[in-house]
């Protein structure tokens, strides 16, 4: 482990590139295949592989007590240390004794990780950690506080070590890199490499993988100077999820590979019903159904008709409409949801793509030709479902009693010929409630993780309010030692409720001028956090809102970004809850 810590401080004092690549391979030859493969993962910045489900659930204050206790530094410095380096990895190495007790592998790591995974309960789980600590040296213990954390930042992404496993084995790039899309670990990529077997590697059903990204565009105008064959789509405000489907079983994946099947329960039999094993790209969004009595005893399905037949107002009106996110957020984060969540917020699955089916995998194909694969799977005869798997999400509602069931959808798609055309396919689309538009290449193949210009996302903010600053807090990386993460309020009567939090939008000279006008008026500070007088107004744009009990103000504001400081407005004159309310009011057509 001190030979990867060593290597990783080495990576991060390295600014170019080739260079960085040239030491991941050489410490990989340096290895046996075992020892690189596990080292693959932690240069990617994981303490597991992708495809793994496994999660630590260790949170930042339970690394920072563990600092604590074995360091015996006080929290004051302990926060000075932090305001100085920026990550908590660096305060561990600062703090901790020089002189571990014991001798740590890469192996030892990992398997102190797997046991912290299948640890219940705080405390086992920060008794592993201090026991793994208590045996690192400082520079061990900075990258082992980094991987726990999410937070390596040595300049290295998985594609500069995918570089290096091809460099270090003699292997094509190309293959390094579909094998490890195929497989989502870098580790048996790197393993396979190593043997000279990448060929090898096959696409794992229920396994997840990356998806593809879009691009932001501003205006109509710049979206068709990309390509001129477009697919145009509404953007919908859900959760981007792949559906694996095999033997009649589905499960359901969502961007950052968390498995959260168990969370929409209902659209597991029409999605297991589905005739050919496959996977599926598309968006859960919470379903208000215009025609509810036209489904009668099973899941709706709805295949496309030709883009050039109908909008897509009249495909959606037609069926229903979705929902906004914040309708959606009561069924994300559940392991199990019960029958009165479901009956009160069903959900669809609006699907646009198809990776996978009948065995083949589609990704090199152009977009045109997997819509068509995709059409003809949806309109296809449906078999009966399996069995649940153990411990699978099952309904158990009377016949009776049984609520709108979840619904798979094939998303609809216009086409453009003009700017026009597409500014008039964006106000429908947000008159629908949507977020906007998504405008595709229909030559362009599927690739997962990129984000290219061959996929386009066309969104403006829903709003934006002039709120107050009533908090902030030190920020990390290039933003150590200035105060950068904001906290604003909103009036509501004679007194400030708080509504968010951003952290960008502002220019670096912009944070430092306000960092120093913070520090000389806050009036309370609690360790990395500050408050202060509330007289600096802001103005924040945001592309949802929603109720939330984690603000006073009762709301909270999807991806809000600072636009502009006040500097010409008292705080006195900031927007109202009022205000929130009417906006809130609006985005759901209230």
């Amino acid at each position: 482990m001190l030979r990867f810590a060593e290597t990783a401080d080495l990576i991060a004092a390295t600014s170019g590139k080739l260079t960085k690549v040239k030491i991941v391979a050489d410490y990989f030859r340096s290895l046996t295949p075992e020892q690189a493969a596990v080292a693959a993962i932690f240069l990617s910045g994981r303490p597991f592989a992708e495809c793994e489900q496994a999660t630590l659930q260790v949170g930042g204050s339970l690394v920072w007590q563990v600092i604590a206790q074995l360091s015996g530094k006080s929290e004051r410095h302990l926060t000075e240390l932090y305001r100085r380096h920026g990550d908590v990895g660096a305060v561990a190495a600062a703090a901790l004794p020089s002189h571990p007790k014991g001798v740590l592998s890469l192996a030892d790591v990992q398997n102190a990780f797997r046991e912290m995974a299948a640890a219940r309960g705080p405390e086992p789980k920060a008794h592993i950690l201090r026991q793994m600590l208590d045996r690192a040296t400082p520079l061990e213990a900075k990258y082992i506080v980094k991987i726990i954390t999410g937070d390596l930042r040595i300049g290295l992404k998985e594609n500069l070590v995918e570089e290096a496993i091809g460099q270090a084995f003699d292997q094509p790039l190309a293959q390094v890199q579909r094998a490890n899309m195929l497989l989502g670990d870098i580790g048996e990529t790197l393993r396979l490499a190593a043997a000279g077997k990448l060929a090898d590697a096959r696409l794992r059903l229920f396994h997840p993988m990356d998806f593809m990204l879009a691009s932001p565009v501003d205006s109509a105008e710049e979206a068709l100077s990309y390509f001129e064959d477009a697919a145009i789509e509404d953007k919908y405000d859900g959760i981007r999820a792949h559906v694996h489907i095999g033997g009649g079983e589905a499960r359901l994946f969502s961007r950052n590979r968390d498995e959260i099947t168990g969370s929409f329960p209902e659209l597991l039999l029409i999605l297991g019903s589905l005739r050919c094993d496959a996977i599926l790209d598309g968006e859960i969004v919470a379903w208000s159904s215009q025609q509810a009595s036209a489904v009668t005893g099973s899941p709706l399905l709805e295949p496309k008709r030709a883009a050039a037949e109908q909008t897509p107002a009249e495909q959606i009106s037609a069926i229903g409409r979705a929902l906004p996110f914040s309708t959606l957020q009561r069924r994300l984060g559940r392991k199990k949801v019960s029958d009165k969540l479901v009956r009160e917020i069903p959900v669809a699955y609006l699907v646009f793509d198809l990776l996978f089916a009948n065995g083949e995998l589609l990704l090199d194909r152009p977009l045109r030709e997997r819509g068509e694969i995709l059409d003809k799977l949806l309109a296809a005869p449906r078999r009966e479902p399996a069995r649940p798997r153990p411990g699978q999400a099952t309904m158990a509602f009377a016949e009776a009693d049984e609520p709108d069931p979840g619904r798979i959808i094939r998303a609809s798609v216009a086409s453009a010929s003009s700017s026009a055309d597409v500014e008039r396919l964006f106000a429908a689309a947000r008159n629908r409630g949507n977020e906007g538009l998504m405008i595709k290449d229909l030559n362009s193949p599927y690739m997962p993780g990129r984000r290219g210009k061959s996929w386009l996302k066309m969104k403006r903010e829903l709003a934006t309010l002039d709120v107050v600053v009533t908090a902030v807090e030190y920020g990390h990386g290039k933003r150590i030692g200035v105060l950068s993460d904001y906290t604003f309020a909103v009036w509501d009567e004679d007194r400030l409720v708080n509504i968010g939090k951003a952290y960008s939008g502002l220019t670096d000279a912009e944070i430092t001028e306000m960092t120093k006008w913070f520090l000389a008026h806050k009036t309370s500070e609690q360790g990395l956090r500050l408050e202060v007088q509330p007289k600096i107004v802001i103005e924040v744009a945001f592309n949802n809102m929603m109720r939330s009990t984690r603000h006073e103000s009762g709301y909270a504001l999807r991806f809000p970004r600072i636009v502009r400081l006040r500097p010409d407005k008292p705080a006195e004159e900031a927007d109202t809850l009022a205000t929130v309310k009417a906006i809130f009011a609006r985005q759901h057509g209230t």
